[in-house]
């Protein structure tokens, strides 16, 4: 197994270094053709609010992939300097990789511990990279057993009971700024299903008015029909902000789609000194933080969020333990498998050269005998030297398959298929 997993999150690297390491779709297939081709690797990206990762899959005999070399191919595709990308990436290596994106799907590894969203976010990760033909067998084998195994930690332990996600965590903010509900306007921009979930709870106080806006009408339309809401036209944003109390935005934009000038100059003198909350859901952030006033205007991006959601998750805490065992078993379980499937081709090929080097030994010499035995006395010889074949073979292949149980079996597969001369 030469796998890797190489990449940051919200506890490695502060959202201003993570939007600047987002992958939007038309990078993403970019960086997986790159990979594929300069690397021979397979790759899928996971890139989500809270994270950027990517994982990596090569043949046993060349050598894994580390971070200094991922952070020069980050800093190609993103334009950000290496030495600002090192410090805050992680790296998990052949098992330790699958335990962390069979954590990572399980929402073991979020921040919101057993939030759902995020095995979702993985699928989608997973059918990106295949419809771009960047995975192989490993990468296709890991991803499924990952959602398995995701699907096995929320059915068999309590770890997603209750509301407690960065969602809900944005309606303690609001209950936290206002003392009723019904006479206030929620502003939508963009389609994220962050912004989506976080709507569907504030839906539940019984705000006035619901606002939706996005650069494409089509979505805006869908997005208001699904929440009750009216569609601004795009170009009317900063109307739809004067008379918005709270803020959803998760757009997909590279830059701010508001800077502090722009809200100084065309919002903030006709908003009267009413108060505004902002949820920045978007990586990258769509709103320049400089906003934030600490009066009148606030505003809260997913990291801030994700704190008061921590605040909140003790309950689920007490579910760590057996979420963290079915991890651990799913994990030596698909090693096993693994590494007995990749025994397979190896132990067929061990078997076959020794075969073909017993019957150039036995084949020559029951020829010079011919005559001078009965078919007994050359079945018997035959049973010998098979017999010797499997002795022969027996330590090297129990030693595989032990290896394999342990997880670390590549190493000897690689040494017996450079002592035989097999074929990879």
């Amino acid at each position: 197994m030469n796998l890797r997993a190489i990449g940051c999150n919200v506890s490695s690297a502060a959202v201003g270094l993570r939007e600047r390491l987002a992958f939007d779709e038309t990078k993403t297939g970019r960086a997986l053709a790159e990979l594929n081709a300069r690397f021979a690797a397979e790759a899928v990206i996971l890139g989500t609010c809270n994270r950027v990762e990517i994982y990596l899959s090569r043949t046993e005999t060349v050598a894994p992939l580390h971070i200094p070399l991922m952070a020069e191919f980050l800093s190609e595709v993103h334009g950000v300097p290496a030495t600002d990308i090192v410090p805050h990436l992680y790296e998990h290596a052949d098992a330790g990789a699958a335990k962390h994106l069979f954590r990572v799907a399980a929402g073991l590894d979020s921040v919101v511990v057993g939030e759902g969203q995020i095995a979702g976010q993985v699928k989608e990760a997973y059918e990106a990279a295949q419809k771009l033909a960047s995975t192989g067998p490993l990468l296709n084998a890991l991803f499924p057993a990952a959602l398995r195994v995701s699907k096995r930690v929320r059915s068999e332990t309590g770890i997603a009971q209750g509301h407690v996600s960065v969602s809900s965590a944005a309606v303690d903010f609001v209950r936290q700024v206002f003392d009723t509900f019904t006479d206030k306007t929620v502003l939508v921009i963009g389609a994220g299903k962050m912004g989506r979930l976080t709507l569907n709870h504030l839906a539940e106080l019984n705000p006035a008015a619901v606002l939706v806006t996005n650069r494409n009408p089509e979505r805006a339309a869908a997005s208001a029909a699904e929440c009750g809401g009216h569609v601004v036209p795009w170009d009317q944003l900063d109307d739809a902000l004067v008379r918005a109390d709270i803020v959803l935005s998760t757009t997909g934009a590279r830059d701010f789609i508001v800077h502090r000038r722009r809200f100084d100059e065309k919002v903030r003198p006709r908003r009267a000194g009413r108060v505004l909350v902002v949820f920045d859901m978007a990586v990258p952030r769509d709103f320049d933080p400089r906003i934030h006033d600490g009066d009148t205007v606030s505003v809260f991006n997913v990291d801030d969020l994700a704190r008061v959601a921590d605040q909140r998750m003790a309950e689920r805490r007490r579910y760590l333990p057996a979420a963290e065992a079915i991890v651990e078993a799913e994990v030596a379980k698909f090693v096993s498998e693994w590494n007995k499937r990749a025994n397979g081709p190896v132990i067929g090929q061990l078997t076959a050269e020794v075969d073909k080097l017993r019957d150039g030994i036995t084949g020559p010499l029951l020829a010079k005998m011919n005559g001078k035995l009965t078919d007994a006395e050359k079945a018997y010889i035959e049973q010998a030297f098979r017999l010797f074949q499997n002795k022969l073979l027996h330590g090297p292949i129990a030693a595989l398959h032990e290896a394999s149980r342990e997880g670390h079996s590549g190493g000897l597969r690689e040494a017996l298929m450079k002592l035989f001369g097999l074929k990879g």
